[in-house]
């Protein structure tokens, strides 16, 4: 093919340097069943206007969130992002900019995200924020090995209402520097429990708050009793709306928190990319992983920005950096710069208000369902239910007719034990039309 630069001779000789036999000995190390036995499934080639006609025909086959009564949440939101936000991150100073290797010549760049970190400082209630992470998982990952670092201990434990997939990559990444996660069996309201968990060798606690099953909390004797063991508080909050309407946690004595940004300016976009917001109390800063942007004057006296703090292995010695993943989401950062500073305090409190109000709607329709019971006692826009039946069967059937019901928890950890529970959120987007929808469905499919 012309679009590929190396001959056959070209990969005989470099086989013959490194001494390999053959490509396939290559992946000699990836196990037989993960390895494809043939090419995909897809025709070999075609013309651009065939490709296309393809492709749209598959896409035609999702069910796409806008397009039917949703009520999907665990982790990820449907919000209305207003077209000022797409139409000013596409901007071309914006959509080609990436890290600012010779920082202060990106004088634009760093102010965004200076002021990225200043939005997110105010929402959690924190001292300092860093210019994001990946996302909230990976942001909650980095949170633990950096309480190790601080606090010069091994073990982390997870509570019983962190997001299945936080609690993965936390376990991934500790696993990969040697640290001991121990990690709650899921419930639904018992983030307490971390409390008599906590020892001399635990170096934090990770709570969620609201928590997979939408239950908010108030942590603040978490963090008390971390604190008095030598122990740090780590939060971790999925939905970020929830910022606008429920107590900070820097209020609540986080030295830490970790979250997802995806909510404000960002839309669900098939699972990525997302952002990942990171704050903690100043003098930890020197242990925190990404890079600081700041504000300073210049010779002559005028303000201007500069990379503060950068921990990162390509701005110094690899042993000395904090993390090697720390790189920030740029592009969404700035459409969530974007979208807070046009919402401003008002609008995020009215917005959050707004989400909460639609989720007691949600509730009321739910517990009128015969044989539907709402397990989730404080809520902001999320709620476990536990149906008479298996969630996945009835999501399924939901969804062949029209209605995105929510997320079973058995899809996010199959081995809880909570086949029958499903999780439904209601946003700003949900209708009250969209409701009694949902309920009609319900009491349909789960009557006798």
């Amino acid at each position: 093919m012309r679009y590929l630069p190396l001959t056959p001779e070209d990969r005989r000789d470099m086989l013959g340097v490194i001494g390999a036999p053959s490509v396939d000995a290559l992946f000699a190390d990836v196990p037989t069943a993960a390895r494809l036995p043939g090419p995909v499934d897809l025709p070999r080639h075609q013309g651009e206007l065939e490709v296309e006609r393809e492709l749209l025909t598959l896409a035609a086959r999702n069910r796409v969130a806008g397009q039917y009564p949703f009520f999907c949440g665990a982790g990820a939101y449907r919000h209305h992002v207003p077209a000022t936000v797409d139409h000013l991150i596409q901007r071309s100073e914006f959509l080609t900019s990436y890290t600012p290797y010779q920082p202060e010549i990106s004088q634009g760049t760093l102010q965004v995200l200076f002021e990225f970190q200043t939005q997110v400082a105010a929402l959690t209630g924190m001292e300092v924020a860093n210019a994001s992470l990946y996302e909230g998982s990976t942001a909650a990952a980095e949170a633990v090995m950096m309480a190790s670092r601080i606090t010069r201990r091994n073990k982390a434990v997870l509570s019983p209402g962190l997001h299945p997939h936080y609690a993965e990559t936390v376990q991934t990444l500790a696993h990969a520097v040697g640290m001991e996660i121990e990690r709650l069996p899921l419930a639904i309201d018992a983030e307490a429990e971390v409390v008599s968990h906590i020892g001399p060798d635990t170096a934090c606690v990770v709570v969620q708050t609201p928590n997979l099953f939408g239950a908010a909390t108030d942590v603040t004797a978490i963090g008390e009793a971390a604190r008095a063991a030598g122990a740090l508080l780590i939060v971790v909050v999925t939905e970020a709306v929830s910022f606008g309407l429920l107590k900070s946690p820097g209020a609540m004595g986080a030295d830490i928190v970790a979250a997802e940004g995806q909510s404000i300016g960002n839309g669900l976009n098939f699972g990525g990319p997302y952002v990942g917001l990171f704050a903690f109390r100043e003098k930890f800063v020197r242990q925190a992983p990404g890079r600081l942007a700041g504000e300073t004057v210049d010779a002559d006296g005028r303000r201007g920005f500069v990379l503060t703090l950068s921990t990162r292995e390509q701005h110094i010695r690899r042993d000395k950096a904090t993390s090697n993943i720390c790189t920030n989401s740029g592009l969404c950062a700035l459409a969530f710069n974007i979208h807070m500073s046009l919402l401003g305090e008002t609008g995020l409190r009215r917005l959050a208000a707004l989400n909460h109000q639609q989720a007691r709607k949600l509730k009321a329709t739910l517990d009128a369902v015969p044989g539907v019971q709402v397990l989730t006692p404080r809520f902001f826009n999320e709620m476990a239910v536990r149906l008479p039946a298996p969630a996945a069967e009835v999501v399924e059937t939901l969804a062949g007719n029209g209605v995105l019901a929510g997320v079973p928890v058995s899809r996010l950890d199959p081995k809880a034990g909570m086949d029958d529970v499903l999780l439904v959120a209601a946003t700003e987007t949900t209708r009250d039309a969209d409701i009694e929808i949902l309920g009609r469905a319900l009491t349909r499919v789960l009557s006798p």
